[in-house]
């Protein structure tokens, strides 16, 4: 597993032992970072501003990548041990640690957020419901910015709802356009922009 663009193009990252981490393939990654420089509803632009938040981030491939290509800074979500383990010890190898934030707590009970957050990756255990529930907390708990894109990697066949469903806290939002929709495999990648509020 390796960074596959970017200033940091070649380098190896370190994976966690056991089964519990399933890290995005370089492929994938590849695949989703060429469409995001080359999207009319992205661009390389775009993503040298971006703050990024990488959820369920195992590894941290998915952030590091994007700080690779010029993201401004990322926040990485993760619980596991050992996964945490390899997260930090790929910001070493990246020299990654002075624009990153890693918090060890889980994606759906998050702390309250310092800013919110511009591209933000949920690539959880499949069939789970765990982009639902995450992107609940995260939106309760402000680390969506209006309008920031959503890139989600699901099972091939697992279905969604990509909207963040009415609370106390927000106004209900109608399906969003999903932009693009891609199958890797055993994976699917959803991408879709977030809104709070009516259109």
């Amino acid at each position: 597993m390796r960074i596959v663009g970017g200033d940091n193009k070649g380098r190896a990252l370190t994976a966690p032992s056991g089964t519990s981490t399933r890290p995005t393939s370089d492929r994938t990654r590849q695949a989703i970072f060429d469409m995001l420089a080359h999207a009319p509803w992205y661009g390389q632009d775009e993503l040298e501003q971006a703050l990024v938040l990488d959820c369920y981030a195992g590894t941290g491939a998915l952030g590091l990548e994007a700080l690779s290509r010029g993201a401004q800074k990322a926040a990485f979500i993760e619980r596991d041990r050992n996964a945490l383990a390899a997260l930090r010890a790929n910001l070493d190898i990246c020299k990654a640690r002075d624009r990153s934030r890693v918090l060890s707590c889980s994606v759906t009970h998050p702390p309250k957020a310092t800013e919110p957050y511009t591209l933000v990756f949920l690539d959880p255990p499949y069939g789970k419901g765990l982009v639902e529930s995450g992107l609940r907390a995260l939106a309760r708990t402000g680390w969506l910015a209006e309008g920031a894109l959503i890139v989600a990697e699901t099972g091939a066949t697992e279905e969604f709802t990509p909207i963040v469903p009415p609370s106390e806290h927000f106004m209900p939002t109608l399906t969003p356009e999903i932009l693009c929709e891609r199958r890797f495999g055993a994976a699917k990648v959803t991408i879709w922009r977030h809104s709070s509020t009516f259109p």
